[in-house]
């Protein structure tokens, strides 16, 4: 009976891994871990040694510079992880996407066309949130915020109106972004209009992810650089 019992928690327990195993939280088996850990203590050691003969070369003080650019650098990837630093460099989580008001949204765009390389204008405080950028090609792209593809009644159809003493300038791409899902009605619109994008909540979870706008060209027709 005992070895019957026996028999029966090791099975229960092999269930039991390859339950957690499935689930991804048991955590990675010996063999697969192992190469990493050999060339983690043969990094390990070789810099050891690299020190120690730099010590009897040069002194104290090379290994020392060594160690201190080492810290330093440790230091600034850490801080370049942290939330505050990696949203100002354009790099938003879904969540983070989510809890953002409209200036915050409009703010969050502006870092990630910073971050592909747009170079963002000024706009007047009075225009509806929205923002206008340049590519490294001279191309003026307008970008809105609402949840539906067409203008509003009541919003400027031109970057500059002639209202304020100047000529319209008709941009050459118009992205809308909406952190919802456009209806179909709206993707039609943007087709037929031939220079109007749009960048819904998935499209907008990639580019916030680290994908270029012009990598999400095969979905919102944004064109390539």
């Amino acid at each position: 009976m005992a070895e019957t019992g026996e028999r029966s928690r090791r099975v229960l327990r092999r269930e039991a891994v390859s339950d957690l195993r499935a689930r991804g939280r048991y955590g990675p088996r010996l063999r697969e871990v192992l190469v990493a850990l050999v060339l983690a203590v043969l990094l390990g050691s070789a810099a050891v040694v690299g020190l120690a003969l730099a010590f009897r070369a040069y002194g104290p003080g090379f290994p020392a510079a060594v160690l201190g650019a080492l810290a330093v650098t440790a230091v600034a990837a850490h801080l370049l992880r942290r939330p505050r630093a990696r949203r100002h460099r354009g790099f938003y989580t879904p969540d983070e996407l989510t809890e953002l008001d409209v200036p915050g949204l409009v703010l969050a765009v502006a870092r990630m066309l910073r971050r592909d390389g747009w170079r963002v204008l000024p706009l007047p405080e009075q225009d509806r949130p929205r923002l206008a950028a340049r590519d490294p090609r001279g191309r003026l792209l307008v970008v809105a915020f609402r949840p539906v593809a067409e203008p509003l009644p009541d919003e400027d159809p031109h970057w500059r109106s002639r209202a304020r003493g100047r000529e319209p300038v008709v941009p050459d791409l118009r992205l809308v972004v909406h952190r919802g899902t456009f209806a179909g009605r709206d993707e039609r619109w943007a087709s037929r209009q031939g220079h109007v994008h749009l960048i819904d909540g998935a499209r907008l979870e990639r580019w916030a992810a680290g994908t270029p706008l012009y990598g999400l060209g095969d979905e919102s027709g944004v064109p390539g650089r």
